[in-house]
């Protein structure tokens, strides 16, 4: 799936890996890496030292980047995951959901 069917803001669905079926919001997109940052989805865990800082240390929990293919755009409908189609309406290009034929933007 590339970049340009899902942009930030958009609302997915986890289709494979530990995380699956869970939904979130885009928060970036990393299109020459594959990636896209999910909120609230594949959450590492970071053991951190004390530091004059953050004196009292401990673990942070934050989300890491997840290839596009393991997540699908939540169908504006249903909810569930579906794939992009475009089409072009008044001389715009707009994203479709081909399960449900919603337009996702616009």
């Amino acid at each position: 799936m590339s970049a340009a069917k899902i942009k930030k803001g958009d609302s997915v669905v986890v289709r494979s890996g530990k995380d699956k079926g869970r939904t979130g919001t885009v928060l970036a997109v990393m299109p020459k890496d594959g990636k896209v940052l999910v909120a609230g989805v594949n959450v590492a865990a970071r053991h951190r030292k004390p530091t004059q800082a953050a004196p009292q240390g401990g673990i942070d929990r934050r989300e890491a980047p997840m290839a596009i293919s393991k997540v699908g755009l939540a169908d504006p409908k249903t909810g569930k995951a579906t794939r992009v189609r475009f089409e072009t309406r008044d001389g715009k290009k707009l994203r479709i959901a081909v399960k449900s034929g919603e337009t996702i933007d616009g």
